[in-house]
């Protein structure tokens, strides 16, 4: 076993009104690398009455009488973008030890989460107050965007840093103090950026505060607390479901991103070696684990047999391992019921009728102590397969062939997640046909790309509600307050 060491994680505890503090109990948690199964820390397990103390300190931090400036919160942003940006190989490295993603991604994705708070801080005069041009009733009408108030933000692992730079670049933004809970599988990467954070940027005490520690006592608190008016959470459509419920009594304002059942559609005209490129690209970033990559592969009948020899030949030629390593393109998955959950949704396309063309046999794989699942592709699935209803994310690609445009809008939409599909054509009109007719947030035409913080992005039907990032992201955590006022 060995522990990791950095100048970023002298304090693994929480962080609350600018301190950083141990549990109350002197608690912990284990924390582990999934490449190799050693924990490398045990962080602080703070609970309710931590939550409660950093729910105040984002009270103390709150100003509504006297509001922070635009000029002081477009500072805030760039300090935070900063900090992360002159920290990002060593918060790079930290992500990639915890989650297991390959070292480039890692690093990559704390660029990517510098990102958002720039593009917040270019934007912030999208939060002006301004008078209306018209006068209704003859009185002048002026709308200020106010801070929802103190706002909790509850984040996954798959994302350690990207997740959380959505929300709280648009929380600092309004104005909104926040009391950030990262999820148990990868603290230390939000440690790391408290840390750059504290040494770097200079915000209001209790502008930011950071519990680690299980998700039942310190999400109870952020549901049932009258201070708290906002929660905004990504991760299972399930969890959300729950936290749609647990907050209902204190109606308040909610932003979820949830589950994802990515289609990814190839038409008979689509440039095949572009189609092939992206749909690599997109489905193993973070070894298949992000709720945006592809969960289903639909291929038209014309072209299905040569893109099914394409796509096995570079599934085949992935390097898995440590992503520490070298030449790694795709690390472990996060724990052991992963790796199930992906095995079992082979078996369960194999047993079907499902065939096997890159990868290999389940049964196979050793039963435990290995989390790395070797890339996988499986041809001929059809819609009565788990792997269509329920999300993998692990490496695994089921490939099912369409004949007709109305097929594969029909098969495309046959779930309850709308968050992001992708379609390959050249035609023009029918790209524009399909894209309208499916239900999703977001939908890449010959592009496999994900999110950017200059654009929104969230999810229809069950894959939630709110937006990320763009002009849009920027109002999720202000409550407009229009004033009419008359003539003394």
């Amino acid at each position: 076993m060995a522990l990791i060491e950095s100048p970023l994680l002298q304090h693994l505890e929480g962080y609350i009104g600018g301190q950083w503090v141990p549990a109350d109990d002197g608690s912990t948690f284990a924390v582990d690398n999934p490449a190799t199964g050693d924990t490398i820390a045990h962080v602080a397990a703070m609970g309710a009455a931590e939550t409660e103390r950093a729910i105040a300190a984002g009270q103390s931090a709150l100003r509504l009488q006297e509001p922070y400036s635009i000029e002081t919160r477009r500072g805030w942003l760039e300090a935070v973008r900063d900090a992360l940006l002159a920290e990002q190989d060593e918060i790079g490295r930290i992500l990639c030890l915890e989650h297991g993603k390959p070292l480039g991604e890692a690093v990559g994705e704390v660029t990517y989460a510098a990102g958002f708070f720039d593009y917040c801080a270019k934007y912030m005069d999208e939060l002006k107050s301004h008078v209306i041009p018209e006068r209704p009733k003859g009185l002048e009408w002026t709308v200020h965007y106010r801070p929802v108030g103190v706002v909790g933000l509850i984040t996954p692992w798959n994302f350690p840093i990207g997740m959380i730079a959505k929300k709280l670049a648009a929380a600092l933004a309004a104005g909104c103090p926040s009391v950030i809970k990262p999820a148990s599988e990868t603290p230390l990467t939000m440690i790391a950026a408290f840390q750059a954070l504290h040494d770097r940027a200079d915000l209001p005490a209790g502008m930011v505060n950071l519990v680690s520690g299980p998700p039942a006592p310190i999400g109870d608190v952020l549901c049932d607390h009258p201070e708290v008016p906002m929660l905004s959470f990504t991760g299972s459509t399930g969890v959300g479901q729950h936290l749609i419920r647990a907050t209902a009594h204190r109606v308040k304002k909610l932003s979820l991103e949830l589950g994802g059942n990515a289609p990814f559609i190839v038409f008979d005209d689509a440039d095949l070696d572009a189609a092939l490129e992206n749909l690599m690209a997109n489905k193993f970033r973070g070894g298949g684990q992000t709720c945006v990559c592809t969960n289903r592969l639909y291929v038209q009948s014309g072209v299905a047999d040569t893109f099914a020899a394409m796509l096995a030949k570079k599934v085949s030629a992935l390097k898995v391992g440590d992503g520490m390593a070298e030449g790694t393109e795709i690390g472990p998955l996060i724990s052991q019921a992963g790796f199930d959950k992906v095995r079992r949704h082979v078996q369960d396309a194999l047993a079907k009728g499902g065939e096997l063309l890159a990868g290999p046999e389940p049964k196979e794989l050793p039963a435990s102590g290995s989390r790395f699942y070797p890339p996988t592709l499986v041809g001929k699935v059809t819609p009565d397969m788990v792997c269509c209803h329920e999300e993998t994310f692990g490496p695994f690609i089921p490939m099912a062939v369409f004949h007709s445009e109305e097929e594969v809008i029909a098969r495309g939409n046959d779930t309850e997640f709308g968050l992001a599909a992708y379609v390959f054509t050249r035609d023009e009109q029918r790209a524009a046909r399909t894209i309208g007719a499916l239900r999703f947030g977001h939908v890449g035409w010959n592009s496999g790309s994900g999110p950017t913080p200059e654009a929104p992005f969230g999810g229809m039907k069950s894959s939630g509600v709110g937006r990320e990032g763009g002009v849009e992201g920027l109002f999720e955590f202000i409550e407009a307050q229009t004033v009419p006022r008359g003539d003394q």
